[in-house]
């Protein structure tokens, strides 16, 4: 099992930056992925970005060049630095966590984060 919790949601005005930080407990030895997702009202949701653990990245086209997502493998850490935010950029955002290792054991599994709202308006 895996938790995620988020923080570094809330209200910032357009062109305007925030943070998000993703801490991964539980019983596992390693994640594989761990990655950001958004879901904006009345939308599905979708891939922000992705961060594997030996190091792959990428992003969603409408992020890139403004969004940078980093990873603590020691700490189970992932970060979202987002810059430049637009309206568009407002939805609930949810850590995601893909493949884990318990022992030498890989189980091909996925968890999800409660979510951090981030609104972007003026």
């Amino acid at each position: 099992q895996v938790q995620l919790m988020e923080s570094g949601g809330g209200l910032v005005q357009p062109g305007g930056s925030l943070s998000l930080s993703c801490t991964a407990s539980g019983n596992f030895l390693r994640i594989n992925v761990m990655a950001w997702y958004r879901q904006a009202p009345g939308k599905e949701r979708e891939l922000v970005a992705a961060a594997s653990r030996t190091g792959s990245i990428n992003y969603a086209d409408s992020v890139k060049g403004r969004f940078a997502i980093s990873r603590d493998n020691d700490k189970n850490l992932i970060y979202l630095q987002m810059n430049s935010l637009k309206p568009e950029d407002t939805a609930v955002y949810y850590c995601h966590a893909a493949g884990i290792w318990e022992a030498t054991t890989y189980y091909n599994v996925d968890y999800w984060g409660k979510g951090t709202l981030v609104t972007v308006s003026s």
